[in-house]
Formats: structure tokens, sequence, C-alpha cells
């Protein structure tokens, strides 16, 4: 797919980010401007830009995304359930969640090795997750990423939240917030759509700068990329 695709298909893949917690007073501005002129799949912001972002991005296909639970997952779901709301009322379309890796680690622990997370039909925090998605999904039937900072995780642990994210109604899982101690790789892209299969989305976030990164990670399965170099990555291939 790599050596085919064409500008216009990577650029469909792009969420173009800026989630960073200072910049310049026009970055959004700028980086919608950039997504409607390179015909970027979505926007992502933090929650306090989601109305600048949706109100420059309205008369477009370019869709408006933010982060809930931002950068650390450590909120409840009850606060998170209102963060994606309160998001939802702003104009956003999509939203990236990002998972309790603690209570993913105490969870895939409680089923024992990696064989069990990938068989066990348990799976603990799904019912949870997808009770937070329904109540989100009555108001807006918005598209849903959650954030597994697989740079804290085992690969069994990898497995475990993946089979979590699907069992619990999420659309893609993904791999990175890029405020972690690593970003996306290969072998993680690739373990994540091998567990999840060709139905579901897998995003990949965290340190894609350049055009060959962003092709190794297409190859390895990922059908999203967040990432803030989507420019320069269009403009390399």
């Amino acid at each position: 797919m790599g050596a085919a695709i064409t500008p216009a298909a990577l650029a469909a893949m792009i969420d173009h980010t800026f989630l960073k917690p200072d910049g310049p007073a026009d970055a959004i501005a700028r980086l919608c401007d950039e997504a409607l002129e390179w015909r970027f799949a979505c926007v992502m912001v933090n929650p306090c830009n989601v109305a600048e972002a949706a109100r420059r991005v309205a008369v477009s296909d370019v869709r408006t995304g933010t982060v809930i639970g931002f950068p650390l997952g450590q909120s409840t779901l009850a606060a998170m359930r209102a963060e994606a709301l309160d998001a939802i009322g702003n104009g956003a379309d999509e939203l990236d969640f990002v998972v309790n890796v603690r209570a993913v680690k105490t969870a895939a622990a409680s089923l024992g090795d990696a064989s069990q997370c990938a068989d066990s039909s348990a799976l603990p925090l799904a019912a949870d997750y997808r009770a937070m998605l329904d109540a989100v999904r009555a108001a807006k039937q918005v598209t849903t990423k959650l954030i597994i900072e697989t740079c804290y995780l085992t690969d069994a642990e990898k497995v475990f939240a993946c089979r979590m994210a699907k069992k619990a109604g999420f659309d893609f899982v993904k791999t990175s917030t890029g405020f972690g101690t690593a970003g996306a790789t290969v072998a993680d892209v690739a373990l994540m759509r091998k567990t999840v299969g060709p139905e579901m989305g897998v995003k990949a976030a965290g340190g894609i700068r350049d055009l060959a990164t962003a092709l190794a990670l297409v190859n390895a399965g990922a059908n999203r990329l967040g990432c803030s170099a989507g420019v320069a990555i269009i403009k390399a291939l």
C-alpha cells in the first residue's frame, strides 16, 4: 500500500494535531487552514479549542476532534463523560479517550498470561466503558478512539486493552498520547491490527514526523495517523 498510496489518500488518514499547552495565538487558525487546504481527515485540538476549530472547518468535510481525559487517563469515567458531552456541545465530531493505564494493568493481570488475555470473554472494564460511550452517543454519533498508551504496557496488556476497547464499542484503538515515554511503533501497530481485526480502526500517534515513518505505520495496519507534521509528510510524497 505504501508504494502506491496517493497524497490525497494519505491526507485523508491524517488527524492534523495541535495539543501543546503553549504556542502562537493563531495556532488553531493555522491548523484549520492547513487541514482545509490539504483535506486532512480531522483537526485534533484540546477541548478549550473545539468551538473555534469546529467553526473554522464547518463548511468542509474536515472533522473536529478532541482528547478526553488527556494526557494521563486518570479521570473518572463520569468526569470523562462530562468532558465528552461538553466537547460535543462545542462541535466535536471525534473523541480520543485516554485509557486508565493502571486499571488496564490490574484487569489484564486478573486474567493471567497473554493467551488468557487474548481468549477471555470476561474482559473487565469493557462494560464500564460501554456505558460511558452509550451516554455520549446518545447526544451525538461521534467517532470514538481509545488511546491505550502502548509505551507503558506489555504485549499481553496491549492485547487486553485492544480487546476491551473493541468489546466496549470504540471505533478505533490508538497507540499514544504523544506525552508518554514513547510514541507509535510498527510492532505495536501490527499487534493492534492483528488483535482487533480488519473491521476496527487503528490510529498511530506520537513521533510521526516524516513520510517514511508514516508509510511504515500504514503498511503495518494503521488507517489513521495523528501528527502535527502532516503538511511536511504530504509534501514529501
